[in-house]
């Protein structure tokens, strides 16, 4: 299974900020969202990643506030990255050594969608179940063996 498959089904509804902008502004996007993450986007390109990781370290830095606090300063400007023919176990690999729970997909430059380590668990927990009713499919319509022919005792 691909990125492409999780893509696929999860639609491509994408929310973004820009470096720029305040980080009270961009919380109030991802709290009326409920979403965990930000895209920050720079002249149509990928610049970084806003999680609610950064947003605790910046409430944290910042004595219990925001502040004036710029998404700039606390994005992760070098985010984990894969493309859409990345191999699921690939990416929860990376996902897992890196402990980003929010992943862009990219085409080349193009921003193609961000798969979270949910998504990706979702993924491979219903594909699993998708061959577990296989199998008891194929087990239940086994077909029997022919009994072999008893001969006589000579």
């Amino acid at each position: 299974m691909k990125v492409v498959d999780i893509l696929r089904v999860k639609g491509g509804t994408l929310f973004t900020v820009t470096p720029d902008e305040p980080l009270n502004l961009a919380v109030t996007v991802m709290a009326e969202h409920d979403i965990g993450s930000l895209v920050v986007m720079e002249h149509g390109e990928l610049a970084g990643m806003l999680t609610f990781r950064e947003v605790m370290q910046a409430v944290v830095k910042n004595g219990g506030s925001l502040g004036g606090t710029l998404v700039r300063s606390m994005m992760d400007d070098h985010p984990l990255t894969c493309t859409p023919e990345t191999e699921i176990d690939e990416v929860r690999r990376m996902m897992l050594g890196r402990h980003a729970r929010y992943m862009p997909v990219m085409n080349g430059r193009s921003l193609m969608g961000v798969i979270s380590l949910y998504d990706v668990a979702k993924a491979v927990v219903d594909s699993q179940d998708f061959e577990n009713r296989m199998l008891k499919a194929y087990i239940r319509d086994w077909p029997l063996e022919e009994q072999p022919q008893e001969r006589p005792l000579l």
